[in-house]
């Protein structure tokens, strides 16, 4: 049964992100005042092929773990959703 892996990246909050400021800079400048701050992440979406959503989210969370984050300054987060 085939699994949808939502995952989310971001930087940790410790982590200046010279991105989103860039962004909230522009967003400012285009007469957007009300927009307090801006981060910017990373989507991706997996799918994994494995019988149970337990294997599903271990590949998911070892994936994320390891190649798509760098744990030292990123957080994830792992949504698995069953595909018909």
């Amino acid at each position: 049964m085939p699994y949808l892996a939502k995952i989310k990246v971001t930087l940790r909050q410790s982590i200046l992100d010279v991105q989103g400021k860039a962004v909230d800079h522009a967003l400012k400048n285009l007469g957007y005042r009300t927009v307090e701050s801006t981060r910017i992440g990373k989507y991706i979406e997996v799918t994994i092929n494995e019988e149970g959503i337990v294997e599903a989210e271990r590949i998911g969370n070892e994936i994320s773990m390891k190649l798509l984050s760098n744990p030292v300054m990123e957080n994830y987060s792992l949504e698995l959703e069953h595909i018909n």
